[in-house]
């Protein structure tokens, strides 16, 4: 798991079917050599824009979602 910040929304108008009516969110992922911007899957349904939050990635970020959905990234929760 990381910390990111949320940092914008994406709008999509073609994405894979099983992604319709999840929201996908710009993330910047924090890390000993900087920042990186991802895109990330919401599993809370809930984060906006400066929201400080944890993210799972590869396989594991899929695996939050019930049936596994096709993401290398996903919001997991917020931090206080």
């Amino acid at each position: 798991m990381r910390r990111a910040r949320v940092t914008g929304q994406v709008v999509s108008t073609v994405k894979d079917p099983s992604l319709e009516g999840m929201k996908l969110h710009v993330i910047e992922l924090e890390g000993p050599g900087g920042t990186e911007s991802i895109v990330a899957a919401d599993a809370t349904r809930q984060a906006g824009p400066g929201d400080l939050v944890f993210v799972m990635e590869a396989k594991e970020a899929g695996m939050v979602f019930s049936p596994e959905k096709p993401v290398d990234a996903t919001i997991c929760g917020f931090i206080d």
